[in-house]
């Protein structure tokens, strides 16, 4: 175990972890994506979000300053936390209260879509978590991943900033770190492709996940996979694994 670094006053450094998840689904008509969209729009509504990010807060001890929330229309929502590290009186500090913030902000904002002449439709979460000081918002992940049926995930961690020791020598990241994986558990790797994409000396973590098998049963909406011949099943998971390498790799080449 390394020893703990003793800081000259404040913790100065910045870490951000940016969370991007996409679920996929087959629907057939028209009418099956549109019920489709309000299925997850009602699922991960404001509120449920807000319940998630309350136990994102709880995980890295912030105390929750100011909470924003938003459904829209016709569909999507949005939640913004500020947080610190232990409570303020707002009145004390109303014109420059983000000067006092501890463990800065979380956010989330989901994007459900699909196209009027495709199958396919696509259901997106951002989430950002910005923390200042001592405690990393990797230690959040892997509820993160729990928290949402995720078929492909790209995740971003970035140290900014520096802070000193006692002696006055700069410190660029106060934690070790090799890939965002190690932070995420082995049963939940398991179930991914993963590929990592890091600049260390810069402190900049990426990382590229995609989920390994599909059971139909999880993609179709409004049908029963059942009632599907198996030629149907066998196009209709073509164009799901189509739809999820092209948002994995970034390309419209697949298969190509």
């Amino acid at each position: 175990m390394h020893e703990k670094l003793v800081l000259y006053g404040f913790n100065n450094l910045t870490k951000t972890l940016s969370y991007n998840i996409y679920d996929v689904c087959y629907a057939k008509t028209r009418e099956e994506r549109q019920a489709y969209v309000s299925y997850i729009d009602n699922q991960y509504n404001s509120d449920r979000l807000t319940n998630i990010l309350m136990e994102v807060s709880s995980g890295i001890n912030a105390k929750v300053l100011n909470i924003s929330r938003q459904d829209y229309e016709p569909q999507g929502a949005s939640v913004n936390f500020l947080i610190a590290n232990e409570e303020l009186r707002l009145n004390d500090y109303e014109d420059k209260i983000l000067a006092h913030l501890d463990k800065s902000h979380i956010t989330v904002h989901t994007f459900p879509e699909y196209h009027p002449d495709q199958t396919i439709s696509t259901f997106r979460v951002d989430i950002e978590v910005a923390t200042c000081g001592t405690i990393s918002p990797l230690n959040t992940l892997d509820f993160l991943i729990s928290s949402f049926d995720s078929d492909i995930m790209t995740i971003d961690y970035r140290v900014r900033g520096f802070t000193r020791d006692e002696a006055g020598k700069k410190y660029f990241i106060d934690h070790e770190i090799g890939s965002i994986q190690d932070y995420i558990s082995e049963e939940t790797l398991a179930l991914y492709e993963a590929t990592d994409v890091n600049v260390e000396q810069s402190n900049i973590f990426h990382t590229k996940m995609m989920i390994k098998e599909l059971d139909l049963e999880n993609y179709v909406f409004g049908q029963k996979v059942s009632d599907l011949s198996e030629e149907e099943q066998k196009s209709i998971m073509k164009q799901l694994q189509r739809e999820m390498w092209e948002i994995y790799s970034g390309s419209n080449l697949y298969g190509e």
